[in-house]
């Protein structure tokens, strides 16, 4: 960037993103742990805490990553409790002492509910792990990452079609229902999930400098340019079939800008010259095609139905945080100002719309009719993960005198 104007947008950006993570993460502290076992399931957008709720392997592990990252950002020592306190939970009520992996969700009590063992959730395991291992120089974690990417490779690796199936019942048999929620198509693999491998993966690989873990790393990547995104278009399919046959018209804005920083973050760990120079034009193609789905007020939509048409035009929490980063990170690979002021854009959007300044936190998200939805402040899928991070890889990719550090 050259004009001074927008280096005092981006100093004044990341001032104010700066500022929310300890907002954040306050709140989590206050109201999410359960004096009695880990954390609550549920909590509504008036702060109370919805009882007997399940509690989600995403959501203990999504905190476990944030309050490690936050730990480093800030060494409190209130930071780096949460953060045991969720690894504590996790080895405690999720770990299956039988089968090896974590269930999917426990009861209050931390009694199972579904054994299942969902790749997604897995992926999610090592992600916190990994993080945790690192700035506490715990090894524990660590090894338990360690342990579970080799039971992934061994049980959920599609080791003749590449990629990796959904999920399987308690003992790695396969199951009839594969899906991560009601939404979702029943289908052997999916973007999401081989997302969020890549992320979990990228992460060990940062306290584990594995040839194993690389070469898993690399072929994700492969299946990524070979199968998830349109080499014309730059959207990602949704789900698949095992063969790689796509079985969904439906496009995910907040995925795609999502994608296309963790994309060009996991070619960067591997450092690989060829891999870099690729994904960097493809990253900002793609953060170029979700500008698509972008609203005049700035905010991201939910999803385009290309068979249709049609649109879903609610504006969750979790697009519009990670817009920020996706389109910051095409700026940086390729020096176009247009997509800062998206990323900035999404900011003035959350801070207008979705910022909670009574009860602390953002909404859900804002519906079609420009109304707040009525969803949880947290639960099993509302967690401090996108949000905390969106705000601490702004911080970090913008100089103290608001220069974009170069990628």
């Amino acid at each position: 960037m050259t004009d001074d104007s927008l280096y005092r947008q981006a100093k004044a950006l990341r001032s104010a993103v700066t500022m929310e993570v300890p907002a954040l993460l306050d709140w989590w502290i206050r109201f999410m742990p359960d004096r009695k076992r880990g954390f609550h399931g549920s909590i509504d957008n008036l702060n109370r805490v919805v009882a007997r709720t399940p509690r989600g392997l995403v959501l203990n592990s999504r905190i476990l990553w944030t309050f490690a990252a936050a730990y480093e950002w800030d060494p409190k020592q209130e930071y780096l409790d949460m953060a045991y306190r969720a690894f504590r939970y996790g080895a405690l009520s999720f770990e299956d002492p039988d089968y090896g992996g974590m269930y999917w969700s426990v009861d209050e009590n931390g009694v199972p509910l579904e054994t299942k063992k969902q790749v997604y959730g897995l992926a999610f395991w090592i992600y916190g792990l990994s993080e945790f291992c690192r700035v506490a120089r715990y090894e524990l974690p660590g090894e338990k990452a360690r342990q579970l990417f080799f039971l992934l490779e061994k049980c959920c690796h599609d080791k003749e079609r590449g990629g990796y199936f959904e999920a399987f019942s308690r003992d790695w048999k396969p199951l009839a229902d594969l899906r991560l929620s009601e939404k979702d198509a029943n289908e052997k693999k999916s973007m999401n999930t081989h997302l969020h491998v890549l992320e979990a993966y990228t992460n060990l690989y940062r306290i584990w400098k594995d040839k194993t873990l690389a070469n898993a790393i690399r072929s994700l990547l492969q299946v990524f340019c070979q199968h998830i995104i349109d080499p014309e278009k730059f959207r990602q399919g949704l789900f698949f079939s095992e063969d790689w046959v796509l079985r969904s018209a439906v496009v995910s804005f907040g995925h795609d800008i999502e994608a296309s920083w963790l994309l060009y973050e996991a070619a960067a760990i591997l450092g690989d010259e060829n891999l870099l120079s690729f994904y960097r034009k493809v990253c900002v193609s793609m953060a170029e095609t979700a500008m698509q789905g972008l609203d005049a007020d700035g905010a991201l939509w939910y999803e385009l139905d290309t068979a249709t048409g049609n649109y879903n035009k609610e504006k969750h929490w979790w697009p519009q945080a990670e817009a920020m980063v996706g389109f910051l990170n095409a700026c940086q690979l390729s020096g176009n100002e247009q997509y800062f002021i998206c990323a900035d854009r999404s900011w003035n959007f959350i801070c207008r719309e979705l910022k909670d300044y009574k009860n602390g936190e953002w909404f859900w998200g804002i519906g079609e009719n420009g109304v707040v939805m009525e969803k949880e402040k947290a639960g099993f899928w509302k967690c401090p993960y996108h949000n905390v991070r969106a705000c601490l890889e702004v911080s970090k990719r913008i100089t103290e005198s608001g220069r974009l550090i170069t990628l």
